[in-house]
């Protein structure tokens, strides 16, 4: 599971905001608690906790004290607005750099992109993306 260059514990962050996205892991849920975790996963309990710690800094999850650690209130929604952010500044924005340099009209690559929205699939027939 943990194969990519990151820490592990950035890893194990990046999953559980996937799983709060995807909707596997729902707002005011449990997660496993950081024992469970290491024990599951053969990790040491610390590299966890870190985990933890750093998406309860983010208000990702939150700890009731003596039960657990669940996921907090306006989880996916926060993950969403940072998601969207990200996107457009990191992918969007340099394109945007690039076409007007380049001198590509906006509604080129408008256009370019409903066309890829409907190339994807399960994308209705002429619908938005």
């Amino acid at each position: 599971m943990f194969d990519g260059r990151d820490p592990i514990y950035v890893q194990i962050a990046d999953q559980i905001r996937q799983d709060v996205l995807r909707g596997d892991l729902q707002p005011e849920e449990q997660v496993m608690s950081t024992t469970q975790y290491a024990t599951t996963f053969r990790i040491n309990p610390a590299t966890a906790a870190k985990a933890f710690a750093q998406l309860v800094d983010d208000g990702i999850l939150y700890k009731r004290r003596g039960v657990g650690m669940f996921v907090a209130p306006g989880a996916p929604e926060r993950l969403r607005a940072e998601g969207r952010e990200s996107f457009f500044a990191e992918s969007v924005d340099p394109v945007a750099d690039q076409a007007r340099a380049l001198g590509i009209p906006v509604e080129d690559v408008v256009a370019r992109l409903l066309a890829r929205a409907a190339q994807a699939p399960g994308a209705a027939a002429g619908g938005a993306p």
